[in-house]
């Protein structure tokens, strides 16, 4: 009688693992860390054969394993939240289609592989559900700093070279009419746009070469200095009307200070 009592337990323990339990007669146990949408997900598989990598693919509701298996007979068992992927399931061996069982409830969905095959295999599990519920978190991706298109907080780079410093009382003359006077109407900020277009084109190889030519420093100096006192003209713009007309001017004496009159310095520094 105590025979036919263990009968019944003892065909629970070696019979299939309950819906929603993963067994261990296959082996390896792998925790798959699915990133998509901004949010992770846990796909866990208990198998006789190793997951080499992973992927999905959340528009074509995909995922895809790679393993390598030493057995012809290959047994795995895969459990993937239903928010991630779920529905109905179609399944490939190495991109020919074939028929696996599974099974799901509320939250997840449970998968059954059985195939054949030594060495390395590509599994297919798509769906025809992918992230429901799921709110995507998008990445922000700072963009790279551009000082052509700065209208305010860029440097001085020829007026710094100049005078040595930052910190000198005629970078931040220039700085505090930029910051101040330009950069508060609209006319402004469309100017120093124009401007650091044209600026910034050039005046990073002329500081480099103010650092390394102590006689060209002290030349650009003596058209730098004039210059800061003519830009001080701009206080006087008041309206919209009047910042962008006194601006160009200011260009076109730019063009001559800071272009054209170091590079006839250069060219005769050449020539000597």
């Amino acid at each position: 009688m105590k025979i036919f009592f263990f009968i019944p337990i003892l065909l629970l323990l070696i019979a299939s693992p309950v819906f929603g339990q993963l067994s261990d007669k296959t082996g390896l146990l792998s925790r798959l860390d699915v990133d998509t949408s901004g949010h992770t997900f846990e796909v866990v598989t208990i198998s006789n054969f190793e997951i080499l990598e992973h992927e999905f693919e959340k528009e074509e509701k995909r995922l895809t394993i790679f393993i390598n298996s030493g057995l012809e007979n290959n047994l795995g068992e895969v459990t993937i939240p239903k928010n991630l992927l779920g529905g109905n399931f179609t399944f490939y061996l190495n991109g020919v289609e074939t028929i696996q069982e599974s099974k799901s409830n509320e939250r997840i969905s449970f998968i059954t592989l059985n195939f054949t095959g030594i060495g390395n295999n590509k599994i297919d599990i798509i769906g025809t559900d992918a992230l429901v519920g799921v709110t995507e978190i998008k990445e922000i991706i700072p963009a790279e700093k551009d000082p052509s298109n700065e209208e305010s907080g860029g440097g001085c780079l020829i007026a710094t070279a100049t005078f040595g410093s930052e910190l000198a009382p005629q970078v931040q003359q220039l700085r505090e009419l930029r910051d101040n006077k330009l950069t508060q109407t609209e006319a402004g900020k469309n100017f120093m746009t124009l401007f650091n277009k044209f600026y910034y084109s050039f005046s990073p190889q002329i500081a480099d070469y103010q650092r390394e030519n102590p006689v060209f420093n002290e030349i650009v100096k003596a058209g730098v200095t004039p210059m800061i006192t003519i830009l001080s003209l701009m206080d006087y713009a008041e309206t919209e009307s009047e910042v962008l007309p006194i601006g160009l001017s200011l260009i076109v004496l730019n063009i001559g200070m800071y272009f054209g009159l170091p590079v006839i310095v250069i060219m005769k520094i050449k020539k000597i």
